[in-house]
């Protein structure tokens, strides 16, 4: 059985007029996590959507193999039941949903079962006190009131309550504190087993100082146009991106 879990082949993206993915190709086997960096505006957050195929962006050509199963056509709730999680940069607010509630619809509807109450509490006790969540905040509306660091934190525990087997973080370090960023990195390999993936989509590489990443991928002006090991995103947070830009 192949060990390949997400192939991204030759993708090309618009939005609107706009043509932002200019052939990117990924692949991401089980086990591994994947790194993409880049500049503002480098197709970076275009590339997350497009894999749950945001109808806000149209894929040109290209195709996007999940657990070896073509998903560059799905709809985006078909491919979240599939098994592919994202984090979004700004989660949304959701008044008169708690927080409890909402995890456990979610997990109900992907695993398309009843949840059990007293194990499905025990583990979201636990993973709350993993966190650092004040548990208070299950009986809160989903984000209403939350701190930006709450919220991400809270976007890592529907992670971990939903066992997806693709976890795409964009840019969920985006203006957290180092304290924060330690507790996202927590969650991340409490989450990372030999049978699923994490991809970070990042600006920078503190997210990345607590986590073994198995390859960094620099992407600039919709392509994929250099790939390494851990040490590339060091050597981008000393030196910028110049290297990989036409100035």
């Amino acid at each position: 059985m192949s060990k390949n879990l997400l192939q991204i082949k030759n993708l090309y993206v618009n939005a609107g007029e706009k043509e932002i993915l200019k052939g990117v190709n990924l692949t991401i086997k089980k086990g591994e996590i994947h790194v993409i960096m880049g500049p503002n505006g480098s197709g970076k957050s275009t590339t997350a959507n497009a894999i749950f195929n945001n109808p806000e962006y149209q894929t040109v050509k290209g195709n996007i193999i999940f657990d070896g199963e073509d998903i560059t056509n799905e709809s985006t709730d078909k491919i979240a039941r599939k098994g592919i999680f994202m984090s979004f940069q700004s989660p949304e607010e959701i008044p008169g949903i708690t927080v409890s509630n909402f995890l456990k619809t979610a997990k109900q509807n992907k695993d398309n079962a009843p949840v059990k109450f007293f194990a499905f509490k025990k583990e979201l006790e636990q993973n709350m006190q993993e966190l650092k969540i004040n548990p208070k905040y299950m009986e809160r509306s989903l984000n209403v009131g939350f701190s930006g660091g709450e919220k991400k934190k809270n976007e890592i525990l529907q992670m971990l309550t939903l066992n997806p087997k693709l976890a795409i973080l964009d840019e969920t370090d985006s203006g957290l504190d180092v304290d924060a960023i330690k507790t996202v990195s927590k969650g991340i390999q409490m989450f990372k087993n030999d049978n699923n993936a994490v991809l970070i989509i990042t600006h920078n590489n503190k997210i990345l100082r607590n986590l073994k990443v198995d390859y960094v991928h620099v992407l600039v002006d919709g392509k994929i146009v250099a790939t390494g090991e851990q040490e590339l995103a060091t050597e981008i947070e000393n030196n910028g991106y110049s290297a990989y830009t036409n100035n």
